[in-house]
């Protein structure tokens, strides 16, 4: 021993080189073993977070031209009024007037098809039962000829944007006609 190390005391060093060679392994892979548990947490968040920013920037792409989209139903909504405002087909009618009908029918396919080309949709809700997510009930007709709350007139068609809502429908339920 040296001259200024007293015989009882012993080194820090040393105590670590003295402990049991099996505890000294059990608290190595105990700390293996947290490390281990902390990478695949981490790894396990750092998945969650780009499945998460991923359906972000799906949703995002899919959903950014919803104010666009809703005006753009409803001039689809104005055209298919226009059309429908035209006389009806008759036998000897002017060929400007049958030309004119034919017209704005191709123009309403083509923005239709156009449409539908970039995720927007119409549904025709008549006949079908009445849907609170998709409808919007202006009146109530009493009826024989159709259930209870199926949809009998649509004064508007539902528009939905990859699935999800734009305008809804604005219909005529049915309601059952008074009991005698």
């Amino acid at each position: 021993m040296s001259e200024n190390t007293e015989p009882n005391e012993t080194l820090p060093q040393e105590e670590t080189l003295l402990e049991a060679p099996n505890q000294r392994i059990a608290t190595l892979e105990q700390e293996l073993q947290e490390m281990r548990d902390k990478w695949l947490r981490a790894e396990a968040e750092m998945a969650n977070l780009r499945a998460r920013t991923k359906r972000e920037v799906d949703d995002a792409r899919a959903f950014a031209v919803q104010k666009f989209a809703r005006d753009v139903a409803e001039a689809a909504e104005n055209l298919k009024r226009g059309i429908d405002s035209l006389p009806k087909r008759a036998e000897g009618e002017p060929d400007i007037v049958t030309k004119m009908r034919e017209g704005f029918e191709g123009i309403e396919r083509s923005f239709v098809a156009l449409l539908e080309r970039n995720g927007i949709t119409r549904q025709d809700p008549t006949g079908a039962a009445f849907d609170a997510n998709l409808h919007q009930a202006m009146a109530e007709h009493e009826s024989a000829d159709h259930p209870p709350g199926t949809v009998i007139q649509a004064w508007s068609q539902t528009w939905l944007l990859n699935g999800r809502l734009l305008r809804p429908a604005m219909v005529v339920v049915s309601k059952a006609p008074p009991t005698a």
